[in-house]
């Protein structure tokens, strides 16, 4: 059985070393957020709204592949609003006591941001549903036929939820949302200038030319722009006096073995099984698994997604066929002519 690489150095998901990176990285404020423009243009309305009335903003929903920066947007409205926020994540949530005690804790028009939304247990959603609505709190005091229930008011606040799995969220608590937001991958020049701006906190003496180097391979996605940007630093401020210009970059990356669309050794990899030992395809999740030594949950949420983005893997009903883009990037040749692969009948 393969090991799930959660270490990835191109994976949207939070590393340990990402944390000191990613507090000194973040923007504080709407207008030095990069990209998302539609989500920007609507939050800094909703907030001017809110902040005109003097009310606490709607409950959030924030979605959309892991790195694009929920958590940063949720601390911008906290930090917008002039109003305290309360982090936590859906799994730290065990039990209705750990969130009627974060809820009693809040202050008019305070922000809590619950990342992982869709993690959160069932008993402790269905305490959340009143606090969203009617902002109280039931909660049941004893045990047996001695119990009785108290309602707790709480203070006006926002319920800022962010969620890599939209689909996995409940109806009814995607319901009490009032104001849903998808983030997109950010394109090539939202990269570039994100890296510009990393650059110059970080005091990376940066070329234009490196900088793009780095963001054609980032994926469209910060968290993986800012720690490729880091490795380069390093392996420019040994071999090149600290300047990331077009050569060092291409020498670093190469080195991490990222070619110029972002892919890695195990993207390769699967790839070249697909086309090499099972003909181009179609072949099923588990054939290629096993050929990778690969879990095959690890290469359907972790590796396909960027593949099928980039158009070099088709999902079929008879299982994974690569495309002719996969062959053209891969330098290898097509042959549309070629026999199916057999099947049992």
């Amino acid at each position: 059985m393969g090991v799930k690489r959660i270490d990835r150095i191109i994976s949207g998901k939070p590393g340990n070393e990402d944390k000191p990176l990613d507090n000194s990285l973040r923007p504080k404020c709407l207008k030095d957020f990069i990209g998302q423009e539609k989500v920007k243009d609507n939050l800094n309305i909703a907030i001017t709204a809110a902040k005109g009335r003097g009310e606490a903003l709607d409950h959030i929903l924030l979605y959309g592949p892991p790195g694009l920066g929920k958590t940063t947007l949720a601390g911008i409205i906290a930090l917008e609003m002039g109003v305290s926020i309360r982090i936590t994540s859906g799994p730290a949530i065990e039990r209705t006591g750990d969130l009627a005690a974060i809820l009693t804790n809040l202050h008019s028009q305070d922000v809590l941001f619950i990342d992982e939304i869709h993690r959160l247990n069932r008993a402790v959603e269905e305490v959340l549903y009143p606090a969203l609505e009617d902002r109280a709190l039931d909660i049941v005091i004893g045990k047996g036929p001695g119990a009785r229930s108290l309602r707790l008011n709480l203070p006006a606040f926002t319920l800022i939820g962010a969620t890599t799995r939209f689909a996995q969220l409940s109806p009814p608590l995607r319901d009490r949302f009032g104001a849903v937001y998808r983030l997109d991958f950010y394109d090539q020049k939202a990269i570039e200038a994100i890296l510009k701006r990393s650059a110059g906190i970080l005091g990376v003496k940066a070329e234009d030319s490196g900088l793009k180097e780095i963001a054609c391979r980032a994926r469209g996605t910060p968290r993986v722009s800012n720690r490729l940007l880091k490795r380069v630093r390093d392996y420019a401020q040994v071999v090149s006096n600290g300047n990331v210009g077009r050569k060092a970059a291409l020498e670093a990356l190469s080195k991490l073995e990222i070619d110029p669309v972002g892919l890695d050794d195990i993207d390769h990899k699967v790839l070249h099984t697909i086309i090499e030992k099972f003909n181009g395809g179609p072949v099923g999740l588990d054939t290629i698994a096993a050929s990778i030594s690969e879990e095959a949950d690890t290469i359907m949420d972790v590796y396909e997604p960027y593949l099928l983005q980039l158009g070099f893997l088709e999902r079929t009903p008879r299982g994974r066929v690569a495309t002719i883009l996969a062959y053209k990037h891969l330098g290898l040749p097509y042959n549309k002519d070629k026999p199916p692969q057999p099947t049992l009948l």
